[in-house]
């Protein structure tokens, strides 16, 4: 029971990296856009789309996954 609260304990870390690194990115995607790269901006947001699309399957997979005083 040990690992996979471990792993449940890695796996939501890491999706909260993945959410940290996509707000990063969008603050970026703005500052280049306000320069006059609409295209690059526009293609920065089409792949955090993909995080966004993939995020309620990932919170759904963490809450499936047992934590400690779980059963």
């Amino acid at each position: 029971m040990e690992d996979i609260s471990l792993l449940a304990s890695l796996l939501t870390r890491m999706n909260q990296n993945q959410l940290a690194i996509g707000a990063a990115v969008e603050e970026l995607a703005v500052w280049v856009e306000q320069r006059g790269s609409a295209d690059v901006a526009s293609n920065v947001r089409g792949a955090l789309d993909t995080l966004d699309k993939n995020l309620e399957f990932i919170n759904l997979a963490l809450l499936s996954l047992p934590t400690e005083g779980k059963k």
